[in-house]
């Protein structure tokens, strides 16, 4: 596969995925925080979750907080914190702001994939219309979407990505093949794909 990864968002799930992903492919990790990624520059992780070592050993991989860094991508995939405010309800805001970056920089053919926990249906009902919103493109005619829940538990090094089977959907059976196809690739537990992308996200 000829991808160019973008990761937007650099927490404890984004880190782990970008390291992952720039063993295989040219990859760009994206965090709206600077002093992130200035640490991450510096080979510093404050989450504990990737070493020195592995941060100085990608070679694959570039740090930015500029959006349009991202322009070279073909791949997007967002993986920003969902919160549960007072009400425990999950507050989106953060989703929703990531979503709406990547629709000012979205091209033809763009496949964005969600990780972020959300409800059922958030993806196409509440994502989708802000992509093409700001984008002006179209759902399935002009880019794609898949969904792919986090599962990594913060912490914990004996089942670290790569060791967790990774359940995998796209908005179409093509897209749903490419992005199995792409996790699989550094997975070394594999996936489960389901037959959509609602099902993935309930």
């Amino acid at each position: 596969m000829n991808c160019k990864i973008g990761i937007i968002g650099l927490g404890y799930v984004g880190l782990p995925l970008a390291i992952e992903f720039s063993k295989k492919y040219y990859t760009i990790g994206y965090d709206i925080k600077k002093s992130r990624i200035d640490d991450l520059n510096k080979n510093i992780d404050e989450t504990g979750e990737v070493s020195k070592r592995e941060l100085s050993n990608s070679k694959n991989l570039v740090f930015t907080s500029n959006i349009q860094d991202l322009l070279e991508c073909n791949i997007y995939i967002i993986s920003v914190p969902t919160p549960i405010d007072k009400d425990k309800k999950p507050n989106l805001d953060i989703l929703f702001q990531a979503t709406a970056s990547i629709g000012k920089i979205l091209k033809k053919n763009d496949l964005i994939i969600f990780e972020s926990t959300v409800y059922p249906g958030c993806t196409e009902e509440d994502c989708v219309p802000i992509l093409e919103k700001v984008s002006g493109l179209k759902y399935n005619i002009d880019f794609y979407c898949g969904y792919s829940p986090e599962r990594i538990n913060p912490g914990d090094k004996k089942r670290t990505l790569t060791k967790i089977i990774k359940i995998t959907s796209g908005s179409t059976p093509g897209i749903a093949k490419k992005v199995d196809n792409l996790y699989n690739s550094i997975l070394d537990k594999g996936t489960f794909p389901v037959s959509s992308i609602k099902v993935a996200e309930a």
